[in-house]
C-alpha cells in the first residue's frame, strides 16, 4: 500500500464484503485521481488493484485471493461480457456516472487469461470538454500555426505517430471535434470507439467477420465523404487505400506506430507505399509523447547543474540566442500533498510536427533515411519533440529533469 494515499488496505474476507459498494468506491477513487487505467492482477495468493497516475503506478489495494472471482464477476457483469468465459481474452466498454462532476465517463476493459486467474485491465476515458480547442493540447505557438494550416486542408493525408501511451486517441479525436460535422461528411473506423462525438459517422472494426480497415475504406468511398479517420495503419493494404483517398481528394486522419516524425515517412516507404504517391499525398505528421507535468501548488525555482546547463544548451541554441538563454529559469517541485510528494501532478504533451514540403520530395522519392529526413527537416525549422520539451521546461510547465529523458 502506497502511504501516500488514504485508503484502507487489509485483507477482506468474502463473507462480509459489499463487492458493488467496493466497486463503486475504485472508480470513483480512480477518475478522482486521474487515473488513466486501473489493474486488477491475480496471484497465486491475492489479487492486486494498481492505478496508473501520470504514468507511474501506485499501488491500490490488496484483496484475499477468495475474493478473485467475486471481482471479476462482477466487472463482466457491468460490462455485459461472457461470465463463463475465462480462456480467452474479451473486451467492451461502459459508460460510468461520476456523481460528484454529473458527468459521464468512459471505461474500457480488457480480460486477459494468466496462470491463476484473468487478468483485467480498465482504461478510463475521461470527457475533457477543457479539449475543444487546439491550444489545449499543448502545442507551442510555432507548432499550432503549422497544424492549423494543415487542417484548413480539404484533402491530403495527416498523420499522429506515437508509441504506445501516447494518448494518440485524445489528440485525434479532439482534432476531429474542430470540424463542424454538419458541414462534412466525416466517416471514422476505429478499434475500439473510445469517444463519441455527435453527427459523426463512427464504425467499430470487427476482424471476426472481415470488417477491417482495408475492407471499410473500400466501401466508405462510395459514401461520399469529405473526412476520413482511420483509428491506425497496420499494415500497406490499408497505407496504399489511405494514400489513394487522400489523392482523391478526401482529407484522411490516421495514427500510426513510430518514433519520430521522420520515422514515419520512412515506415511508410518500407511497408511498401510507392514514393510518388506518398509525396503528392503527405501534408503533416505529427509526433507526439505525453509526459509528466510539474505540479502547480509546489513548483520553485531551480538552478541548472553545469552538466545540464550543457546539454539544455546544446539542444535548444539553434532555435534560442544563446544569450537569450542564459536568462532562462527553470523549475522543480518542493514536494507537497497536492502532488503526493512527487513533484508533479497530470501530464502533457510533446509534439515534433512534421510538414511535407517541397524540400521533402527529393527526399522521399529516393528513400532516404530517416536521420538524414530528420536532419532536413530541422534545417527547415522543424522543432523537434526534446526541443518542445525544453521550452514547456522554460515555462515552468515541466522540469528539464523530465524533458532530458527523451534524448
Amino acid at each position: 500500500m502506497n502511504k501516500n494515499l488514504d485508503i484502507n488496505a487489509k485483507k477482506i474476507k468474502k463473507d462480509i464484503w459489499d463487492v458493488v459498494e467496493y466497486m463503486n468506491g475504485l472508480f470513483k477513487y480512480a477518475i478522482e485521481q486521474w487515473a488513466s487505467d486501473i489493474h486488477i492482477e491475480p496471484t497465486e495468493f491475492f489479487l492486486l488493484i494498481r492505478f496508473r497516475i501520470d504514468g507511474d503506478f501506485i499501488l491500490y489495494d490488496k484483496l484475499h485471493k477468495e475474493n478473485i472471482s467475486w471481482v471479476t464477476t462482477r466487472l463482466k457483469v457491468l460490462w455485459k461480457i461472457k461470465i463463463d468465459e475465462n480462456k480467452k481474452p474479451q473486451d467492451g466498454k461502459v459508460v460510468y456516472f461520476y456523481e460528484e462532476e454529473s458527468n459521464n465517463v468512459d471505461i474500457r476493459l480488457s480480460t486477459l487469461p494468466t496462470k491463476y486467474w484473468e487478468k483485467i485491465v480498465m482504461r478510463i476515458l475521461k470527457q475533457d470538454d477543457t479539449l475543444v480547442n487546439l491550444e489545449a493540447l499543448g502545442f507551442i505557438d510555432i507548432n499550432l500555426e503549422k497544424v492549423r494550416v494543415a487542417l484548413k486542408s480539404t484533402f491530403w493525408i495527416i498523420l499522429v505517430a506515437w508509441p504506445t501511451g501516447s494518448w494518440k486517441s485524445t489528440t485525434l479525436s479532439w482534432i476531429l471535434k474542430n470540424y463542424n460535422p454538419l458541414k462534412y461528411n466525416i466517416s471514422t473506423l476505429e478499434d475500439p470507439i473510445e469517444y463519441d462525438i455527435d453527427y459523426v459517422n463512427q464504425s467499430q472494426v470487427k476482424p471476426e467477420i472481415g470488417y477491417t480497415f482495408s475492407t471499410w475504406l473500400r466501401s466508405l468511398v462510395r459514401q461520399d465523404p469529405d473526412i476520413i479517420m482511420v483509428w491506425e495503419i497496420r499494415d500497406i493494404e490499408t497505407a496504399t487505400l489511405a494514400v489513394e483517398a487522400a489523392l482523391t481528394w478526401h482529407l484522411v486522419l490516421s495514427t500510426i506506430h513510430t518514433n519520430s516524425a521522420a520515422w514515419t515517412v520512412q515506415r511508410l516507404i518500407n511497408m511498401g507505399v510507392e514514393p510518388f504517391l506518398l509525396v503528392s499525398a503527405m501534408k503533416m505528421v505529427v509526433s507526439q509523447r505525453l509526459w509528466k507535468k510539474i505540479c502547480l501548488h509546489c513548483k520553485e525555482k531551480y538552478e541548472l547543474k553545469e552538466i545540464e546547463k550543457k546539454k539544455v544548451s546544446e539542444i535548444l541554441w539553434p532555435i534560442i540566442d544563446k544569450k537569450e538563454l542564459e536568462y532562462a529559469e527553470f523549475s522543480h517541485g518542493k514536494w507537497c500533498e497536492k502532488c503526493s510528494n512527487s513533484w508533479y501532478k497530470g501530464r502533457l504533451w510533446f509534439h515534433e510536427v512534421l510538414i511535407a514540403w517541397e524540400y521533402l520530395e527529393p527526399l522521399i522519392m529516393s528513400k532516404t533515411s530517416s536521420n538524414i529526413m530528420r536532419e532536413a527537416a530541422i534545417e527547415n525549422w522543424m522543432i523537434t519533440i526534446t526541443q518542445d520539451a525544453l521550452l514547456k521546461a522554460i515555462l515552468w510547465e515541466t522540469t528539464v529533469e523530465e524533458a532530458l529523458k527523451l534524448i
